[in-house]
C-alpha cells in the first residue's frame, strides 16, 4: 500500500521499525532519548510513548525482575517530528521489588509520566478467569487492512503509518467500520500479535505488548453503543493507562484481548482489558480512561 508516493510498512519490516522506535539512545545515567516513530502522524502515538518509557525504566532494573505493573499519564500531546527524552528516577531497590518512576519530555515539558514495579517472582497462589470461548481463531479472520478494503475512507491512519501488529477483530464490527454499520456489542474481542518475529528478550516482548495495548482498547468504549471513529463518530484521546503483567509470554505469538467498558460518562468513558494466550492463559490485564467527543457528520448526511 502507498501513501503520498511511500509504501507503508508492514510484516517484519513493520516489526523491525518498531523495535527501532524502542531502541533507546542511553545519553546520561538514566536518561535515554527515543526516536521518533517512522511515518507517524503529527501527535505521537501513547502507546509508542508508553512503550518507550517502559524501555528506559526497565533497562535500570536488575536482570532478575520483570515488570508487574505500570501506571502512566497522558498530560500533553506529543510531536512526532521530534525525538522524546525519558528521564528515569529510581524510587527503590529492595529484596524482591524494584520501582521506577520514568518522565517524558519534549521542549522541556512533560508529556508523560509512568510509574513501573519490578518484582523477582516468587511462589504463592495460583488461579485465574477462563478465557472466552467459541471465537474464531486468528488463522480464519482476515487482518483489519483486509476487512476494510471495501470501505477504504475508514482505513485513516493505518493507511499512512507502519502495521507492526496484526489486528483482526473476532466478531462484529470494528471502531473502523463505517457509521451505522456497527452492531452494539458488550464485549470487544480482538486478536493480536508483532506481525513479525521479536527477539527473546522479555522485556520486549512486554513492552510491545504495552505499545499494542493503546490501539484498540478505547474502542471497547464505543462498541457499548455501536459507535465508531472518525466521520459520524468519535474522536478519541488516552488519559491514562494502567497494565498488569501476571504471566510471561510471547508477543510473537497470537494473544487475545478481550476488553470491555463498565461506564462512560462526563465525555469520558473507561475500557478494562484482558490478554489471554492461544491456550487461554491469563496473561496480562489493561485499564485506560479516555475522552471522547463526537466528529461533525460526513458531507452529504442530513
Amino acid at each position: 500500500m502507498h501513501s503520498s508516493g511511500r509504501e507503508v510498512l508492514v510484516g517484519q519490516d513493520a516489526v523491525d521499525s518498531l523495535l527501532g522506535v524502542l531502541d533507546l539512545e542511553e545519553i546520561d545515567k538514566g536518561l535515554y532519548r527515543g526516536p521518533r516513530a517512522e511515518g507517524a502522524h503529527q501527535r505521537v502515538f501513547g502507546g509508542q510513548v508508553a512503550g518507550q518509557a517502559l524501555v528506559a525504566a526497565g533497562r535500570t532494573v536488575p536482570g532478575d525482575r520483570r515488570v508487574h505493573s505500570l501506571h502512566g499519564y497522558f498530560v500533553r500531546p506529543g510531536d512526532s517530528t521530534k525525538p522524546i527524552v525519558y528521564q528515569v528516577e529510581n524510587i527503590r531497590d529492595g529484596r524482591s521489588f524494584s520501582v521506577r518512576r520514568t518522565v517524558a519530555l519534549q521542549n522541556g515539558q512533560t508529556i508523560f509520566f509512568m510509574s513501573a514495579s519490578f518484582h523477582t517472582g516468587e511462589r504463592g497462589l495460583e488461579h485465574s478467569d477462563p478465557a472466552p470461548n467459541g471465537l474464531a481463531r486468528p488463522e480464519d479472520i482476515p487482518p483489519l487492512s483486509e476487512q476494510l478494503k471495501s470501505h477504504p475512507d475508514r482505513l485513516g491512519i493505518w493507511s499512512r503509518v507502519p502495521r507492526p501488529i496484526d489486528v483482526r477483530y473476532a466478531g462484529g464490527g470494528s471502531g473502523f467500520s463505517a457509521s451505522g454499520q456497527r452492531p452494539a456489542q458488550e464485549h470487544q474481542r480482538v486478536w493480536m500479535k508483532a506481525d513479525g518475529r521479536l527477539p527473546d528478550d522479555p522485556l520486549i516482548h512486554v513492552c510491545v505488548l504495552t505499545y499494542a495495548s493503546d490501539l484498540t482498547l478505547l474502542d471497547s468504549v464505543l462498541s457499548r453503543h455501536g459507535e465508531v471513529w472518525g466521520p459520524g463518530g468519535y474522536l478519541g484521546t488516552s488519559l491514562d493507562h494502567a497494565l498488569w503483567f501476571h504471566r510471561p509470554f510471547r508477543f510473537d505469538d497470537w494473544i487475545l484481548y478481550d476488553s470491555m467498558s463498565p461506564t462512560a460518562a462526563d465525555g469520558r468513558g473507561l475500557a478494562q482489558g484482558r490478554f489471554f494466550d492461544a491456550d487461554g492463559v491469563h496473561l496480562a490485564s489493561a485499564t485506560q480512561e479516555g475522552l471522547l467527543r463526537q466528529t461533525p457528520e460526513p458531507p452529504g448526511v442530513p
